[in-house]
């Protein structure tokens, strides 16, 4: 089902062929920004004016002489230098919404041609609890995940994990000397902590400890058995702390293999690229050098012998390669490691790798003195603690809202709430901004907040609740209303959204959509009565409340948010 600005597009082009004059990609059909200007425009006319050195607002009146509207909208209109605005008719916004109706991805086309592709996302350390850092990684790349899947492709959700690393040296030494199981089992990750601290303190003050802590990694690189049994023992219960924090979040990975299953390729693939001439040896070391990316070289391998995570992410590309086939790999991590990719990227290129990769890159997570969020003593905020504390602020707004709520269903809602709060925080916010961390404006019932768009759903889901007996989709539906034009265009419009996010990856453009819809519903709420109506105008109201909600609903399902039936 085409979408309106496909429509229109359609029409344009059809108008273009017509004067011969040549199609314009970089001038599409497109939402006006303002209503008072029509329903969509384009400015091909300036495009193809200044080119062909002609007046645009007369090319412009020619173009839109052309273009046959009928069954869609009014003939379009000349505005300014030589904008070409549609206005379009209700009842053709009434057809569309009919099929859209009837249309269980609501007017979402999927790709002719769908891609493979792996989006790595969220990787934290072994050995440390996820923070807040990890917000982003996790939450962005979830949603990008969710919406190619959804768009049709076939997706491969890659958590890689860091579990090889020099960490390991002090964290070994500690186990062996200072730890407390109790405290293992209880609280693993803290415990960890505590014995990498213990060790590094320790390491600083005495040489002979820091030698220690080499040896011990030394071993566990050799395959010393206890030392490897440390080792697994701390993957194991680090993996296990990961998995309730996805499982809260809703989070899940097809594939989730550590640095530490590619280490025994590491050394063949070194030779591999030198003998290739993609490496070379500078000062003892085997680098890869890009002059046009950064004179800085690409460290694959240490003049000591050991290996980085330069080598670990060529090494994992090699795998995704032979292991998936994909069109693209999509890596969700933050901009800090912009020179890494590109240099990891032109590896590629150079091995022959012919695929697309993608660095999705993000800022940072400020507190509200506008610094990195950071928590009293200067360490970086639990992921597990600031997720239980919005799920603790939100029951308080929960039980104040609605005091009647039993226990289990408030707590299930506050559980939906504080989360989504979490997510749209993140997922509203353009990927590269640095944003400001505030509950009070997260989980605000008005404003551009996941409460807000939770409570409109609720709200138009209730009506149904009231109704006397089941509801039957009309045929056809009358638009007579203003406030129910406006929503109507709205919901029509979910299906180019959908799609344009993965144009420059951001999830910001749906979820700025939703609010925006949400907003409009509000309107239309408030304007035109729905159980009161009668007839067809009753039907056709009861039609838009439903695609309204189903709209609402899968869109924040995309961005990885639930809706409550209730608040």
């Amino acid at each position: 089902m085409p979408t309106v600005a496909q429509t229109l597009q359609e029409r344009l082009s059809d108008a273009l062929a017509a004067l011969e004059l040549q199609s314009v990609d970089a001038a599409q059909v497109v939402p006006t920004a303002d209503p008072r200007n029509g329903d969509y425009q384009t400015s091909v006319a300036m495009v193809l004016a200044k080119a062909r050195r002609e007046n645009p607002r007369a090319l412009a009146c020619r173009i839109a002489e052309t273009i046959n509207l009928t069954g869609i909208g009014a003939p379009p209109e000349v505005a300014g230098p030589g904008f070409i605005n549609f206005r379009l008719e209700p009842e053709f916004v009434a057809q569309k919404l009919v099929a859209v109706s009837n249309d269980p991805r609501l007017g979402v086309e999927k790709p002719a041609n769908p891609k493979r592709l792996i989006v790595e996302f969220s990787s934290p350390n072994i050995a440390k609890p996820m923070h807040v850092g990890h917000i982003r990684s996790t939450i962005l790349g979830d949603a990008i995940a969710r919406i190619a899947r959804f768009l049709g492709h076939e997706v491969v959700t890659d958590n890689h994990l860091g579990d090889w690393g020099t960490q390991f040296g002090k964290v070994i030494y500690a186990w062996k000397h200072f730890r407390d199981e109790a405290a293992l089992e209880t609280r693993p990750l803290d415990e960890l902590v505590r014995l990498y601290r213990e060790a590094d303190l320790r390491s600083k003050q005495d040489p002979g400890v820091l030698e220690q802590c080499r040896l011990e990694l030394v071993n566990l690189q050799k395959g010393d058995p206890e030392n490897r049994a440390i080792w697994e023992r701390c993957v194991t219960l680090s993996r296990r702390e990961f998995a309730s924090i996805y499982a809260l979040l809703g989070v899940e990975f097809d594939e989730q293999l550590g640095e530490s299953a590619y280490d025994a390729e590491l050394p063949g693939l070194v030779e591999r690229l030198l003998a290739k001439g993609v490496a070379e040896i500078s000062d003892g070391a085997a680098v890869v050098f890009d002059n046009e990316i950064s004179e800085t070289p690409f460290m694959i391998r240490k003049s000591d012998g050991g290996f980085g995570y330069a080598t670990t992410d060529i090494a994992t590309l090699d795998y995704r390669i032979k292991r998936w086939n994909p069109d693209g790999i999509w890596y969700v991590v933050g901009a800090p490691q912009q020179l890494h990719f590109r240099q990891l990227f032109s590896v590629a290129r150079r091995l022959g790798y012919k695929l697309d990769l993608e660095h999705i890159a993000f800022g940072s997570i400020l507190g509200e003195d506008r610094k990195l969020m950071r928590t009293r003593s200067g360490e970086s905020v639990p992921l597990r603690e600031l997720l239980e504390e919005a799920i603790d602020r939100a029951e308080k707004l929960v039980r104040e809202k609605n005091a009647a709520l039993p226990d289990n269903e408030s707590e299930e809602i506050a559980k939906i709430v504080g989360l989504g709060a979490v997510k749209y925080a993140e997922l509203s916010q353009h990927r590269l901004t640095d944003y400001v961390f505030a509950w009070s404006k997260m989980l605000s019932f008005q404003g551009n907040t996941a409460p807000y768009l939770q409570n409109a759903y609720v709200r138009s889901r209730a009506i149904f609740r009231r109704l006397e007996g089941p509801f039957q989709p009309p045929n056809r539906i009358l638009l007579a209303e203003a406030a129910e034009q406006t929503l109507g265009k709205e919901i029509l419009r979910f299906g180019e959204v959908v799609p344009a996010v993965l144009d420059g990856f951001r999830p910001n453009v749906l979820a700025n959509f939703l609010y925006e819809l949400a907003a409009k519903y509000h309107v239309f709420y408030e304007q035109c009565p729905v159980l009161t109506a009668e007839g067809e105008t009753k039907a056709s109201r009861l039609l838009l409340c439903d695609l309204f909600s189903r709209t609402i609903k899968t869109g924040l399902m995309l961005l990885g948010i639930e809706v409550p039936e209730r608040m």
